[in-house]
């Protein structure tokens, strides 16, 4: 009988999309078609409010925008588990902190 393979760092190199949302907004084509450069689309989001953090399409986290240098990032201030993702809970750990990336 096989014995299974409890090595996470078989998959530590698979890339994943990681995906901050800002806000959505639905619009009818017609709308869509007036946009032009200076056009402003108001997001369902309040300024403050937590960004959602999803990785392949699915809520893994929630955070703040934050300036590091010249770029934009996002500070985690929340790991989503269980039901909120559709995966296995995250055994209660509500860690909190920031996540931080030498990566361009």
């Amino acid at each position: 009988m096989n014995k299974p393979i409890d090595d996470l760092s078989l998959v530590l190199d698979v890339p994943v999309q990681v995906t901050v949302e800002l806000g959505r907004k639905t619009l009818s084509i017609g709308v869509l078609m007036q946009l032009g450069p200076g056009s402003v689309i108001e997001l369902g989001k309040a300024a403050g409010d937590s960004l959602d953090v999803l990785v392949n399409g699915k809520l893994v986290a929630r955070g703040e925008a934050v300036v590091v240098g010249e770029k934009y990032g996002i500070r985690i201030t929340e790991v989503v588990g269980g039901s909120e993702t559709g995966t296995a809970a995250n055994d209660g750990d509500s860690r909190k902190g920031q996540v931080r990336s030498d990566a361009a």
